[in-house]
């Protein structure tokens, strides 16, 4: 097989590209990425052993002309990670999640619809379906869509585009919606990286709110066996909820981590909550289970042990992140950051 994926310098679309790359020796992949701020050139190091089984182009999803050549002569299928995804930079400045996580993604479908690329698999988000209230059932695939950010309302755009592309053009897309992801080479903004590094560094822990906000969490890698069974196995036109059963108020994730690491819960600083918090996630995977015999794998006790001891044993990574000097490769090869 031979993957196009969007976006594969991130968080999940690199960890998809590593698993790929291990479990398959008959596959190859071209990774498309735009280079913005969250992707990073160090996650897919290991990737260079793969010699020609991995290609790396500079590029944006929205670009017709760029993408049109790449599906020309590339991929069997292809796998969309590409989206702007952190909900406060959405709220500061919503245009860049409109131009990705919307245009791009047309874009991308239309070129893959001229050159019948076999499979297209979108990648969303638990946050399309809006939030739970204490008692609710976890969310299924029949669930509406409400979202409450400018970043959950264009992914649940990006959703409703590659749903109309099955029912109009009869496009082979399915669509994953995953819960909250963590483990090994997440970007250190983010809830679990940001508090982990933080507590190793003795600084203040920032936490929205009362802390009681809610959230299915499921381990990265999981998460990517339920895409690679989803592109392989999946039914045209279905829509593939994907989540750990793993239910913790952020206050609790960072309690456990800093007992973890031994640090005081002094170094918790409660903050503003950001406008339309989501209170509670929940995610409902029977589908996914009883179709195509997918089910989590690694549990959250053993997995967060697993990413504190990564982040603990890779501190250069995010030290040159939260410093910038990782953007410094950027500025060298490519001329910095593409907005």
């Amino acid at each position: 097989m031979r993957l196009l994926v969007t976006g594969g310098l991130g968080f999940i679309g690199s960890n998809f590209i590593l698993h790929t790359l291990n479990t398959y020796e008959d596959l190859s992949i071209v990774n498309l990425d735009l280079i913005t701020y969250a992707g990073n050139f160090e996650n897919l190091k290991e990737a260079e052993a793969f010699g020609s089984r991995y290609k790396f182009i500079r590029g944006d999803i929205a670009d017709r002309k760029l993408v049109s050549e790449i599906v020309s002569t590339i991929p069997d299928a292809v796998v969309n990670f590409a989206a702007e995804s952190h909900v406060d930079r959405s709220i500061l400045d919503a245009s860049a999640f409109l131009k990705t996580n919307i245009i791009g993604t047309q874009v991308l479908m239309d070129c893959c619809r001229d050159r019948k690329i076999s499979r297209f698999v979108q990648i969303s988000t638990d946050e399309v379906y809006g939030s739970l209230g204490p008692s609710d059932p976890p969310f299924t695939e029949a669930n509406d869509l409400k979202p409450n950010s400018p970043y959950s309302a264009s992914k649940a755009s990006a959703d409703l585009l590659a749903r109309a592309y099955f029912k109009t053009f009869g496009m082979d897309v399915v669509i994953t919606r995953c819960s909250n992801n963590y483990g090994p080479l997440q970007f250190p903004e983010k809830l679990i990286p940001l508090m982990i590094t933080n507590a190793i560094q003795d600084k203040e822990l920032p936490l929205y709110g009362d802390g009681m906000n809610v959230r299915d969490w499921i381990h990265v890698l999981d998460h990517c066996r339920a895409i690679d069974m989803v592109l392989r196995k999946g039914k045209s036109g279905e829509i593939y909820n994907i989540g750990g059963s793993c239910e913790y108020p952020n206050i609790d994730i960072v309690r456990l981590i800093l007992s973890k690491l031994q640090k005081p819960f002094s170094l918790i600083n409660y903050v503003q909550d950001r406008p339309g918090h989501d209170r509670r996630y929940a995610i409902n995977a029977n589908k996914l289970t009883d179709e195509l015999g997918w089910t989590p794998s690694i549990n959250f006790e053993d997995g967060i042990d697993q990413t504190i001891k990564w982040y603990i044993e890779n501190e250069p990574w995010w030290r040159r992140i939260k410093t910038g000097e990782y953007l410094t490769y950027y500025e060298k090869w490519y001329g910095g950051l593409r907005t």
